[in-house]
């Protein structure tokens, strides 16, 4: 089931949580929600699910209205808070079940849907501890059986990896783009190249607006201006070269890199060719380029360019 958010605002007294943000997410599309703590993802995330009621606007899940339609439409969504609220008192398998009975799952369904999200989750071992006898990674694996135990149509996963362990990070992208082949997903996470790794397209939100929205390499596109590349020269001396190359026109910034006093990261303004500029520099002087490496601009840079203002 598609998403469609239009003009949507949330209010807390006198701060706008949420700002007028409008985007679609379409089925079979995995979508990273990024922004700074108090960006209002969450609050976003909590009216998409019904948690939350909506301020202004309106989000439309299947062509069907939220806000008219709220509570028949949560059947649909598997949500897991930033939270995870838990019964810590209630073992795994009896919560699951109780989760499943929560949403309706038919009871000839219910005992081999809960095995399959056992299985998938990797909580065979704890299945019969409580809750309350967890790791917080396994706690969060709970988490995620119960947003899925009735097999939604659509799953929003707050730092849906939070506690977990780097093995246990894998495992869960793997289950989450499995996942994203047939539902919408909308997660939440400040673990970036987690976004990269799992996401088809990433959302930026900054107090409230959406500042970016496309893959990482579209943003990577639209943020770079300036060219980066890191060279190894050899033939002269660290201070001769950059003397040299600050001279050349367009040359922004010359700066050592890992204590070698030959390899240096070299900034360019927009529209200045950087590679052939160091080769021709290099012939002219007599110097030995060893390496020039294009520097990608990361995806925490334009994390900060677009959140910190």
């Amino acid at each position: 089931m598609d998403i469609r958010i239009e003009n949507l605002s949330k209010r807390y007294g006198m701060q706008k949580a949420v700002d007028g943000i409008s985007f679609e997410v379409k089925t079979g599309e995995i979508v990273g929600f990024l922004g700074p703590n108090g960006a209002g993802k969450s609050t976003t995330m909590k009216m998409i699910t019904g948690y939350l009621g909506i301020g202004e606007g309106d989000i439309f899940i299947g062509n069907r209205s939220v806000r008219q339609e709220g509570d028949e439409l949560k059947k649909h969504i598997g949500y897991l808070p930033e939270n995870n609220p838990l019964y810590t008192d209630m073992p795994v398998i009896d919560y699951l079940s109780f989760c499943a009975d929560l949403q309706g799952l038919p009871h000839e369904k219910k005992s081999g849907r809960i095995k399959e999200m056992i299985q998938v989750t990797g909580l065979q071992a704890e299945k019969h501890k409580k809750i309350g006898e967890l790791s917080k990674g396994y706690r969060q694996r709970v988490g995620l059986a119960q947003a899925m135990i009735h097999d939604p149509e659509i799953l929003i996963l707050d730092e849906p990896t939070t506690g977990l362990d780097p093995n246990q990070i894998v495992e869960i992208r793997k289950l989450i783009k499995e996942l994203g082949r047939q539902k919408t997903v909308i997660l939440s996470t400040h673990i970036l190249p987690e976004v990269e790794a799992t996401c088809d397209r990433i959302l930026i939100i900054n107090k409230g607006k959406i500042v970016a929205n496309g893959t990482a390499e579209s943003l990577r596109n639209q943020s770079s201006g300036n060219t980066v590349m890191r060279a190894l020269i050899e033939g002269a001396d660290a201070g001769t070269v950059k003397n040299a190359l600050l001279q050349l026109p367009g040359i922004l910034q010359v700066l050592p890199v890992d204590g070698h006093p030959g390899r240096l990261e070299v900034t360019a303004a927009p529209g200045h060719a950087l590679g052939r500029a160091l080769f021709n520099c290099c012939v002219q002087n007599g110097w030995v380029l060893a390496e020039a490496v294009p520097v990608e601009t990361r995806l925490e840079d334009i994390f900060r360019n677009l959140t910190l203002n």
